[in-house]
């Protein structure tokens, strides 16, 4: 007979490891993280005597008069064809969780396969399992586009199958143009530990400021990272430019350019005196643009800047991308093209299969004036897989409550933002 109990830590990340759709936001150390946010983890499994039949992390969010909802993120754990445990599940949490609204569940498990393009093409199709999960009482909450809900429904996974070349022929054209100079700015590329936070965290400061969104407290990016990396599943990669190297850098290319132009002023030697015109002119261009960058690296008071950031979190065969941000300062410099190129081939280095970007919107070619567009983009030039999931879901355990909830809830999330948004710009006053 299946029992509903509580799993430490070593026998419950050993199950969801092992399970179907393993995701590191079912992990024991992501709800600890959680945690930080006000929420209670629990870690709870069916076991017929000592074997677990399935599992999940469900975070519970307390709400006035003892009323809760929870939250297992990228859950359960637990093999969704099988409706019957599926349902035996629901009710034992039912009891677990008396005073409980719904449960919401979002399982990273692919809707159906997709061309780069967004068409659906031949492969796996799981449309019936989200008709399935209705008919057990899961509410489904729609096939968004965007971030409406807790995790984005679509990302881009490349696959680290075949040869390394293989997996850099697969890139785009413009990735592949930039990565093929290398490090021609002499970036020095760092896999820093917890007192580089600091750093990481002015990079996601300027994308605050540059694109508008809100930043968690830079104790909770802290947290995160030292939380995975105690235990061997996150890396913190920091791009950073000393500013002495690249002033000497820029300098030598103008004097390159400028003993170019120089050999072509003499237009007589050439037999094409158009073509010769045209080249100079192009040549002039380039100098421009690098004496303009040359001067925004005059204006820069430190001796050296970070350019570029990123936590990972490596779970099971998969490396994920999880937090990081550019600096405004020196964009054209492409070193958020060096961060990932590292991240990947230290991905491949190290026999994971696959490097999952973390999200995206759902329109394959999203229009410019789309806040994710360049993001968006980049991603995609990667040369990953476009992956849409099945979606969200809540199991309305009080129908009248949640109808209460789901009508409130705007407006709480709406007066919360508000606060937050206060907090945050007070913390970056502070920084």
């Amino acid at each position: 007979m299946n029992k509903l109990v509580n799993l430490e830590k070593k026998e419950f990340d050993k199950f969801v490891l092992s399970s179907k759709n393993p995701h590191f936001m079912q992990s024991y150390d992501f709800g600890k993280i959680r945690e930080f946010k006000g929420v209670k983890a629990h870690y709870l499994g069916l076991k017929d005597k000592n074997k677990i039949k399935c599992a999940a992390l469900l975070l519970e969010k307390i709400l006035p008069l003892g009323y809760s909802y929870l939250y297992s993120p990228c859950g359960y754990a637990i093999d969704f064809n099988d409706m019957d445990l599926l349902k035996e599940f629901n009710n034992e949490l039912k009891k677990y969780f008396p005073k409980a609204i719904f449960i919401k569940i979002d399982p990273p498990i692919k809707l159906h396969n997709l061309d780069i393009e967004g068409n659906v093409i031949e492969g796996e199709d799981h449309t019936k399992l989200v008709e399935d999960l209705k008919s057990l009482g899961f509410k489904h909450l729609g096939f968004n586009k965007l971030f409406e809900h807790e995790q984005p429904r679509y990302t881009f996974k490349l696959h680290l199958d075949g040869s390394w070349d293989d997996i850099y022929k697969r890139m785009h054209p413009t990735t592949k143009k930039i990565l093929n100079k290398g490090n021609q700015y002499d970036f020095d590329i760092i896999k820093g530990n917890s007192k580089d936070i600091d750093d990481f965290y002015k990079t996601m400061i300027d994308v605050s400021k540059r694109e508008g969104i809100i930043q968690a407290p830079k104790k909770y990016y802290k947290l995160f990272f030292e939380t995975f990396n105690q235990d061997g599943m996150s890396d913190l990669y920091i791009v950073k430019a000393n500013t002495k190297k690249l002033k000497k850098i820029f300098k030598d290319k103008i004097k390159t350019l400028e003993e170019e132009i120089d050999k072509l002023k003499d237009e007589n030697k050439y037999k094409n005196r158009d073509k010769a015109l045209k080249k100079s002119k192009d040549l002039e261009n380039q100098k421009a643009k690098l004496n303009k960058t040359l001067n925004e690296i005059k204006d820069i008071k430190e001796d050296t800047i970070v350019l570029s950031s990123i936590i990972t979190v490596k779970y099971d065969d998969t490396v994920f991308t999880v937090h990081g941000g550019n600096s405004s300062t020196l964009m054209e410099l492409n070193a958020n093209y060096l961060c990932y190129y590292t991240i990947i081939k230290d991905a491949f280095d190290e026999g994971y299969k696959i490097v999952d970007f973390f999200g995206t919107c759902g329109d394959a070619n999203p229009s410019k004036d789309n806040p994710v567009y360049g993001i968006h983009n980049f991603k995609k030039r990667l040369g990953g897989e476009f992956v849409e999931f099945i979606g969200e879901f809540d199991y309305v355990a009080k129908p009248f409550m949640y109808f209460v909830f789901t009508k409130l809830v705007p407006l709480y999330r709406k007066l919360k933002r508000k606060k937050t948004r206060k907090d945050f710009e007070s913390e970056i006053n502070r920084d």
